[in-house]
């Protein structure tokens, strides 16, 4: 324990720092010694650090000037992803201005922006492996603008940009557009087989236009499931049905679904058979199984019934052209 002494001294010089007294005055110009403890006496604790009111080690969220932004798509069998910072115009000149032209500029803001795709896809012709990709934009004052895809995705923008690293370059269109204040990118025409991305800042559009192998890709699947499954006569009459529906390899349609038909003989099945042979104007047999289609369906089952108007007209339709 502290002696007597010891403490009263230390009382003493912490009254007179919470009150501000003359001892505390003093203590500002010279601070007072602490005699050190006698012997067997415990050192003194020390005083814990003044502080400030305000924590240390916080970090303050607050928003970005140039958001984060994502933007998904599904075209066909492929998935597109487009992240991207999106700034605004704050009634400045962009095109020309903020983004100079003959220049490689981020087609964003802050970080690179970046695209993905899950399958390859095809711009201008061009095969484009699945992946991600930073996405450049270089805008021209007289002639079209490119749109370039760099495999380097951990930049700052432009900064290190080197077009040796670009997997391509291809020419984009650019169009007028309302007046659009942050930049946007989304996608438009979208169809199984490819679809429009498309970046509009200020009063201009630029339109990239890719493609997807989708039947490639469908058929590769197909194979897959047929090798595991070959004696499935849903499977090869839902593949036999697809190539119908696109106008696809007709001999491979017309074997799927015989076998399908071998396999077990049902309306669908039938019925996508006189679709396939009325396809190939072989109409006199496509109403043969067109009539047998309609025949095997259940006259109870609603799917059948509300099938079967549409199937007649089209059996109607082909005796007359038959006959």
């Amino acid at each position: 324990m502290l002696t007597a002494r010891f403490l009263a001294l230390r009382c003493a010089l912490l009254f007179a720092l919470t009150t501000g007294g003359s001892l505390g005055a003093r203590a500002q110009q010279t601070p007072a010694a602490i005699p050190p403890p006698l012997a067997g006496e415990a050192a003194p604790a020390p005083l814990p650090p003044p502080t400030t009111g305000v924590p240390t080690g916080i970090e303050l969220l607050l928003p970005q000037a140039s958001p984060r932004a994502l933007v998904a798509q599904a075209v066909g069998l492929t998935d597109v992803t487009v992240e991207y910072h999106s700034p605004s115009v704050r009634s400045r000149t962009v095109w020309g201005g903020l983004v100079p032209y003959e220049q490689v500029w981020r087609a964003g803001a802050n970080e690179n922006t970046l695209i993905r795709f899950s399958t390859p896809v095809l711009l201008n012709g061009q095969s484009v492996p699945a992946g991600q990709y930073s996405y450049y934009v270089i805008p021209h004052q007289d002639r079209e603008w490119e749109v370039a895809f760099n495999r380097v995705t951990t930049h700052w923008g432009t900064d290190g940009y080197d077009p040796q690293q670009d997997i391509i370059r291809v020419p984009v269109q650019t169009e007028p557009a309302q007046f659009q204040e942050s930049l946007l990118y989304w996608f438009s025409n979208v169809r199984p087989n490819g679809a429009h991305l498309n970046l509009t800042w200020e009063k201009r559009t630029v339109v990239l236009l890719f493609e997807v192998e989708v039947h490639k890709q469908v058929l590769a699947g197909v194979e897959r499931a047929l090798s595991q499954q070959p004696n499935d006569w849903q499977l090869l009459a839902q593949a036999a049905d697809y190539l119908v529906q696109n106008n696809l390899q007709p001999e491979r349609a017309l074997a799927w679904i015989n076998e399908s038909i071998r396999l077990q003989s049902e309306v669908s099945n039938n019925w996508i058979k006189a679709r396939l042979l009325a396809q190939q104007q072989d109409y006199g047999t496509a109403i043969v199984y067109a009539r047998k289609a309609i025949k095997l369906g259940d006259k109870d089952d609603d799917a059948f019934k509300s099938r079967l108007p549409n199937m007649r007209l089209s059996l109607t339709e082909w005796q007359a052209r038959a006959y």
